[in-house]
């Protein structure tokens, strides 16, 4: 007889505006990860949180505040979003710079699908991964 097993398809993080927040979202996304099998995309997901949250924390999440990390994986695709209370939509700079502005181009790069949406406060910040089949 085959076990059906169940996906834990939605975990959340929130997470305050401080220095520790960008190795917090990256751990939490490590564990889940693991927990979901996903070792091989690992660094790129893991990159793409730390650039997501770093935004956040720079552009989006105003004193006093935090964000909210969520991971959410049906099997095919892992879902990245970075859910923040700032105003602005983010983008990818037009012009390269020696320092900095080179999260969201990263993101873009690594990520098979990225994109930003609103909510009230503020904005949800995305990135797709999809997966290989179990």
């Amino acid at each position: 007889m085959n076990e059906v097993i169940q996906l834990p398809v939605l975990r959340e993080k929130f997470l305050l505006r401080t220095r520790r927040s960008v190795p917090a979202a990256r751990a939490f996304a490590r564990d889940a990860l693991a927990e979901w099998g996903l070792a091989p995309q690992t660094d790129d997901v893991l990159l793409c949180v730390s650039e997501l949250a770093t935004n956040a924390l720079l552009h989006g999440v105003p004193p006093g505040r935090g964000f909210l990390v969520r991971l959410a994986y049906d099997g095919s695709v892992l879902r990245v979003e970075l859910h923040d209370s700032g105003d602005g939509e983010p983008h990818i700079p037009c012009e390269a710079r020696d320092e900095g502005g080179h999260g969201l181009l990263l993101v873009s790069a690594l990520a098979d699908k990225w994109g930003v949406g609103a909510r009230v406060p503020g904005k949800v910040v995305w990135c797709e991964f999809l997966t290989p089949p179990p």
